[in-house]
């Protein structure tokens, strides 16, 4: 499947982008173990790379280019993710998860069967995502989700606060499987600081980055 995308913005032009899945993997911009402001609990994080959206105050705008960052499968993302016995969960962020749809719905069927729950960001609402206009395999990844944090960021209705699971006001949570119901208690205004064995830093939270 190749994407055109003919859309020039101020910042960036892009022409042709290859989904991932021509190459055999996701195209990952950035990973975590135990994260505690992305989900319920304690989850695996993948931020996947490409967006087309350049919301002003993007906390990770080095993940909107459509380019090839790192390719991997999804066995050897699920085994990574289920290696770790802390995580019980796993969340989506990116740049935008639902234009990889098809292999994210790979990976979430897998760990999901390992009794670990998945959770989604999206700059979609959940109505785009239900449309014909969707992304491939859209539906087929909602299916997989327990929750989904849909909207984009808007920077003038940013919430500052330690207790918000949202970035801005806009932006809704959809529990899409009623037993965590109980579990919208994660703070997105926070940071973690994880520093990777390659001395990668990662800020995850309220204005997360990846820094290399």
């Amino acid at each position: 499947m190749r994407k055109i995308l003919r859309e020039r913005s101020r910042n960036l032009n892009r022409e042709v982008w290859e989904s991932p899945s021509v190459h055999g993997g996701e195209d990952v911009k950035g990973y975590v173990d135990e994260s505690a402001v992305n989900g319920p609990g304690c989850r695996a994080v993948v931020w996947v790379q490409g967006c087309s959206r350049e919301c002003r105050g993007c906390f990770n705008p080095a993940s909107w280019f459509f380019e090839i960052n790192q390719l991997i499968t999804v066995e050897s993302l699920a085994a990574k993710i289920l290696a770790n016995p802390r995580n019980s969960g796993l969340t989506f962020s990116g740049g935008e998860p639902f234009w990889q749809a098809k292999a994210l719905t790979e990976l979430a069927k897998y760990v999901k069967e390992k009794g670990l729950n998945v959770m989604s960001f999206t700059g979609f609402t959940i109505e785009q995502l239900r449309s014909t206009q969707a992304p491939p395999h859209s539906q087929e990844l909602l299916a997989q989700l327990d929750i989904l944090v849909d909207g984009a960021y808007v920077e003038s209705l940013a919430i500052h606060s330690p207790d918000s699971p949202v970035s801005s006001s806009n932006q809704r949570i959809h529990v899409l499987n009623p037993a965590l119901e109980d579990q919208i208690n994660w703070a997105s205004d926070q940071v973690e600081i994880h520093i990777l064995k390659d001395g990668t830093r990662i800020f995850t939270g309220f204005w997360g980055q990846i820094i290399s």
